[in-house]
């Protein structure tokens, strides 16, 4: 049985196609998955993220923690509300996910953890805690909404309690500020502006119904997955996992080596890959022609393998198919790929795609 989210009943109500994602019942759409991708990148949509977990670390050694537990450095978070993305690793330098922590206070960080990794997570958070002066505290209690586009913030600013509205939108990207049990933090998953909210469940199908009435498009999966690609997003479980590294996904520019001293887990491992060179380049992905890129297509520079998709599909916004890719060290700009036994020609680019509406790669 798929677990629900608070909005369950009212995604069915609203029209919603609900489908399995991770062990749970979400919508992958309301009606159209491009209307809804175009609504995110020129207006503003909102999507459910409920089944995200929120997971509040209090205590006086929550710091010295995190400094082990990251491989980026929350020694870079100094004022209140600063947000950092970051992947926490097996020791090995496999990813066992990729998550955003805020620093609230001294004695308090939270850290927002993926949905399908949340039982894996939450047993490795409280492993490598012991010794720590940490608290670990899965916040079930909150629901979360996202809220994306141009327009997000303008339209959510009026619902918000009126103690957070200055405060909110007041705030740079990747900060946070909170009243109460309301949190918002100013960070996403489209390349576009916006807020993601996080309130107690109760209070969540009305927020959803009301951000709908002020001219909110609710959306599905399926946008949230083209509008993250387009916007060079990694996703867990397909671009980057515990098989892999930060420096074979991509994340590299996550990681904190400086400063020497700090002893993060799969630093070791980090470091004996870098001495050993030759790591594969993680790339995105143009096909030049009819046909659309998905994950786990192999990819051939002349007759020989190079490597494959990790995730691809339909830009909406470029109207091109597009993928990211990991590829061997020495593989060429112009390669093909194997799609259903035709080789295709795909050029390699740097990503984003598409960043805030706009192209950001020549076609």
């Amino acid at each position: 049985m798929d677990k629900k989210t608070v909005l369950n009943e009212t995604h069915r109500d609203m029209g919603a196609r609900m489908v399995p994602f991770g062990g749970w019942d979400m919508p992958v759409h309301y009606g159209s998955q491009l209307d809804e991708h175009h609504a995110v990148r020129r207006d503003a949509g909102m999507f459910d993220v409920c089944h995200m977990t929120v997971v509040d670390l209090r205590g006086a050694g929550v710091r010295p923690f995190l400094h082990r537990l990251l491989a980026n450095d929350v020694d870079k978070l100094k004022t209140p509300g600063k947000a950092l993305y970051s992947c926490m690793l097996r020791p090995d330098g496999g990813v066992i996910d990729d998550l955003i922590v805020y620093f609230l206070t001294d004695d308090w960080f939270r850290v927002v953890v993926n949905a399908a990794t949340t039982d894996k997570d939450l047993e490795w958070i409280r492993e490598q805690a012991n010794g720590f002066d940490v608290l670990v505290e899965p916040r079930f209690d909150l629901g979360m909404i996202a809220v994306q586009g141009p327009q997000a913030r303008t339209k959510a600013e009026k619902l918000l309690p009126q103690a957070l509205r200055a405060p909110a939108m007041a705030l740079k990207p990747f900060s946070a500020a909170y009243a109460g049990d309301w949190f918002v933090g100013r960070t996403g998953y489209t390349g576009e502006d916006g807020f993601e909210l996080m309130l107690p469940e109760a209070d969540v199908p009305g927020l959803w119904r009301a951000l709908a009435e002020a001219g909110v498009r609710p959306c599905g999966l399926g946008a949230r997955d083209t509008l993250r690609l387009e916007a060079g997003m990694n996703l867990y479980g397909s671009d980057m996992d515990e098989s892999q590294s930060p420096l074979t996904s991509g994340l590299t520019w996550t990681v904190a080596f400086e400063p020497a001293r700090r002893d993060f887990i799969g630093r070791s491992a980090l470091e004996n890959q870098q001495s050993a060179g030759s790591l594969p380049k993680f790339t995105g992905l143009l096909l030049e022609g009819k046909g659309i890129l998905r994950g786990h297509q192999k990819l051939f520079d002349g007759e020989r393998e190079v490597g494959e998709t990790t995730s691809g599909g339909f830009s909406p916004t470029l109207e091109r198919s597009i993928a990211m890719a990991r590829v061997v060290a020495d593989a060429g700009d112009q390669l093909t790929v194997d799609i259903r036994g035709k080789r295709l020609p795909v050029r390699r680019v740097k990503m984003p795609f598409v960043r805030h509406g706009k192209s950001c790669i020549e076609t």
